[in-house]
């Protein structure tokens, strides 16, 4: 069975920027190893913003500016900046990327369902729980998982109660 590793937002300001935690940054050497070993896909979401973002419901309701598309807090870690070249990134402007889900959606389709997606990355509680149900939502059938130990909430309680709504909706974590 073909798999999938999609590494969601491992961006500066997630990790040591605007909105880092020390959650997040003890995390990066689980996530660089489990980068390096996968066998098979690796595909990158990456959070982006624009100027305006104060302006939107997102940033009315979470104010604080981050992942301006260009700037440096945007940017894909730089431990894993090695791991991006040729592969696919899904600039995303909110919280899951459909895009990402109807990619899962075609590559399952070619391999007429026998593929597996693995999610790690931040915010387990924000953007981690959006793209795994909404990977789940467009492929009933394909297993699709979380590696806990390479993922990082906003706080701790918010990744506990993020891993059990996963595993509510059938997400093997």
């Amino acid at each position: 069975m073909d798999k999938i590793l999609v590494v969601v937002d491992m961006q500066n300001d997630f990790v040591t920027g605007a909105l880092g935690s020390a959650e997040a940054q003890q995390i990066v050497p689980e996530v660089v190893k489990k980068v390096e070993s996968f066998k098979g896909t690796v595909v990158f979401t990456r959070d982006t913003h624009q100027e305006n973002y104060m302006e939107t419901q997102e940033g009315r309701n979470l104010p604080v500016v981050h992942c301006i598309e260009g700037s440096e807090g945007w940017q894909i870690i730089p431990e894993l900046i090695p791991f991006t070249n040729g592969k696919k990134i899904f600039d995303k402007p909110t919280f899951g990327s459909t895009e990402l889900a109807e990619y899962i959606k075609e590559e399952a389709n070619k391999r007429n369902g026998e593929l597996a997606v693995e999610l790690i990355g931040v915010c387990t509680d924000i953007c981690v729980v959006s793209n795994a149900l909404l990977i789940k939502a467009f492929n009933r059938e394909i297993p699709v998982a979380v590696d806990a130990k390479c993922c990082a909430g906003v706080t701790p309680a918010a990744h506990d109660a993020a891993i059990a709504t996963m595993k509510s909706c059938q997400v093997a974590v």
